[in-house]
């Protein structure tokens, strides 16, 4: 049966969509949003314009990105351009670099209610732009935002928390319980504000950053002389790294090999990379 026309768009299964309609989680979301002049404010999934309509009441110009044929057909008729730019397709393929020189901006400062299949990818994207993000508010899987919030020692403290706490400060901000969205998901949801700082721990060799931190989490569960034990050697010999390499590298970093993956720091990880990179030299 077709739907009347001018009816809303249901939520896709396939888009994870999930609506925001508690009208004050709404505004509190949009009060985060504080860009700073030269900023360009990106809203990823705006859907059916939950957090879109208050942020165009307080900005001169708002950039969105929607993958959903029909919601952007739907927000381009309620929204006009400017001040909103709609542009339609992924955000994970979209050139973020350009966009603030597009619209006369230096820095972008993101929002989104992110569909919990690619929360992780679009952190990740946000990570590789840190020195282009200044700021993010977004709504996530509490579970996830819970992660990125984790101390070291916590069962919740991963590689996420690791890669993002490098570079950025991350506060948890407000909480919201399933029953704001609809269709209803079956988890909580909580929103976060990062605020994104190039080298706020530094790292010296940021792809044996990412190297060491992916090998260490993915077998968590192990002690640290057998999950880094799948690293490359450092030397020119190549091969696995030889467990006694191993135990003089981790020496010199000051790093305890019966310890597990989540019991590092991030400053622990990176003192390891300044090591393994000073003896690749």
């Amino acid at each position: 049966m077709k739907r009347p026309p001018g009816a809303r768009p249901r939520a896709r299964k396939r888009f994870g969509q999930h609506f925001l309609m508690d009208a004050e989680a709404r505004a509190a979301i949009a009060d985060l949003v504080r860009p700073a002049p030269d900023d360009l404010v990106l809203e990823i999934g705006p859907g059916r314009g939950a957090i879109t309509a208050p942020l165009l009441d307080r900005l001169d110009r708002l950039v969105a990105v929607e993958i959903d044929r029909r919601l952007a057909g739907q927000l381009r008729s309620r929204f006009p351009d400017p001040p909103l730019r709609l542009i339609e397709g992924d955000v994970l393929r979209l050139d973020l670099a350009a966009l603030p020189g597009e619209e006369g901006r230096r820095c972008l400062f993101v929002v989104g209610n992110l569909p919990y299949d690619i929360t992780a990818p679009v952190l990740f994207r946000l990570r590789e732009h840190a020195g282009l993000v200044r700021r993010a508010v977004l709504t996530l899987q509490k579970e996830v935002a819970e992660r990125l919030v984790a101390a070291p020692g916590s069962r919740r403290y991963g590689r996420l928390t690791v890669m993002l706490n490098q570079c950025a400060r991350i506060d948890l901000a407000r909480q919201i319980p399933p029953t704001a969205f609809r269709p209803v998901p079956r988890v909580d949801s909580a929103v976060v504000d990062i605020e994104f700082l190039p080298g706020r721990v530094s790292v010296v060799d940021m792809g044996r950053f990412e190297q060491i931190v992916k090998v260490a989490f993915a077998q968590r569960r192990k002690m640290l002389r057998n999950a880094l034990a799948a690293l490359p050697s450092p030397g020119p010999e190549g091969g696995a790294v030889a467990p006694g390499r191993l135990a003089d590298l981790a020496g010199r970093a000051r790093i305890d090999l019966t310890r597990r993956a989540e019991n590092l720091s991030v400053h622990d990880y990176a003192r390891l990379t300044g090591v393994w990179a000073e003896s690749a030299a």
